[in-house]
């Protein structure tokens, strides 16, 4: 769900406008558009002077407090088998606040196959920087098939997400964007906000070194597999594998998939991602945790028989030795219904 912030109080002159732009777009689109054109609309004399401290001043924080110890805590107490997840989330978060000063926004990127925790962490991730967390105002979410869902309608996406970003900027630079699903965005349209991205002071006059993008995807999740099952062949510990291990399969994966998002995007070719997150398989035991946390969660029995039938339930692969989940912990909430 996408949250307009102060950019929703806008004046709604431009309405008939998106109307005409957008026929084929579902509800929430066409509000995501009327917004946007509203917020482009309203005059630069209008602007308030609070948005313009806030666009221009390092003081701003918009509901922003960071809580890095609690970060730290949950992702080592409930992130289940992710140690290069703990390393490189808490390793961006704190170099980045660190700075009074970036000179770029912190952009990650998620990769992992399903129910490995990558939604599960940018939840937190946000929880622990926004005082609202994912309610917050100026956490913005956006997903390919809600918001961008046809790929004739590419130009105008670009124009209207260039305007949301802009203009939610400039109300707050201390802003956070979540791009959930990058494998099944149209190839091309993240290329727009470039500009945001990188070193620059300012970008069309708001500045937005202090903004935070994040990247979720799949892609990359078969490639984090296979390395991570070839490695284990090898007998190296899960502990021991290093991004250097993953981060060529995966930039790879991301940059040649032509489904993917980042096909041959100048985001990749320009390095603008500072850190590429990976989440790896998850083995029997570590679904087991998530069953156990799950019950709890649940406010129901932690029985270990029931524990092992519902992490026994679940696929795993490959075929021979059954070592990972093939969902993660995905449908471990769903499954202990029928274990009780």
């Amino acid at each position: 769900r996408l949250r307009a912030g102060h950019a929703g109080s806008c004046s709604v002159g431009g309405a008939g406008a998106a109307a005409a732009m957008a026929p084929a777009a579902a509800p929430s689109q066409v509000r995501f558009l009327l917004v946007l054109l509203a917020a482009a609309a309203r005059p630069a004399a209008a602007w308030d002077l609070w948005a313009l401290r806030c666009g221009f001043s390092a003081d701003c924080e918009c509901g922003f407090g960071p809580d890095l110890r609690g970060l730290e805590f949950d992702l080592a107490t409930n992130l289940v088998g992710q140690p290069l997840v703990r390393q490189q989330v808490m390793k961006g978060v704190r170099e980045f606040l660190e700075n009074p000063n970036p000179v770029k926004p912190l952009v990650m990127s998620f990769h992992g196959s399903t129910g490995t925790g990558k939604t599960y962490v940018s939840s937190m991730l946000i929880r622990y920087l926004f005082q609202r967390g994912l309610q917050s105002p100026y956490v913005h979410h956006f997903s390919p098939i809600v918001h961008f869902p046809h790929a004739e309608q590419i130009e105008q996406y670009k124009e209207s997400l260039k305007r949301w970003i802009q203009g939610n900027l400039t109300n707050c630079g201390r802003s956070a964007f979540l791009f959930d699903e990058m494998d099944k965005m149209h190839p091309g349209l993240i290329d727009v906000i470039i500009p945001f991205l990188g070193p620059s002071w300012v970008v069309y006059g708001t500045n937005y070194r202090k903004a935070i993008f994040i990247f979720i995807s799949n892609a990359g999740g078969e490639q984090i597999n296979n390395v991570t099952l070839a490695l284990w062949r090898a007998r190296k510990d899960r502990e021991e594998i290093s991004l250097q291990d993953l981060e060529p399969a995966i930039s790879k994966a991301m940059f040649e998939n032509p489904q993917s998002g980042f096909w041959k995007s100048g985001i990749i070719n320009e390095h603008l991602i500072d850190f590429v997150v990976p989440f790896l398989p998850l083995k029997h035991h570590h679904v087991k945790q998530c069953v156990v946390s799950e019950l709890v969660q649940q406010g129901l029995e932690v029985r270990p028989g029931v524990v092992q039938e519902v992490a026994d339930s679940i696929p795993y692969f490959p075929e021979e030795e059954k070592l990972f989940s093939s969902t993660g912990c995905k449908t471990v909430a769903s499954r202990i219904s029928f274990f009780f």
